[in-house]
């Protein structure tokens, strides 16, 4: 396959991870490839993008924002 038959793939600045197991569950955060902590809601993922200066205005769009193990509204384990 060459690259341009290749699908594209997006590198967002934000990376929001699978749930984690806690009380309550929490999704890991990274901002430009670093770990920047956790998120319990969406609500914690805005404020640490607004800490980096990142201002997010579609948290569905892929350029932005990257869900890992479900979307922005997956914030509990599936069993």
């Amino acid at each position: 396959m060459t690259e341009s038959a290749s699908p594209y793939m997006a590198h967002p600045r934000i990376m929001v991870l699978g749930v984690q197991p806690g009380t309550p569950p929490f999704r890991i955060v990274e901002i430009d490839g670093e770990v920047i902590g956790e998120a319990r809601t969406i609500t914690d993922v805005l404020l640490a993008a607004a800490t980096f200066g990142i201002t997010v205005h579609d948290l569905d769009d892929p350029e932005v924002v990257r869900w890992v193990g479900g979307d922005k509204y997956t914030w509990t384990r599936h069993r």
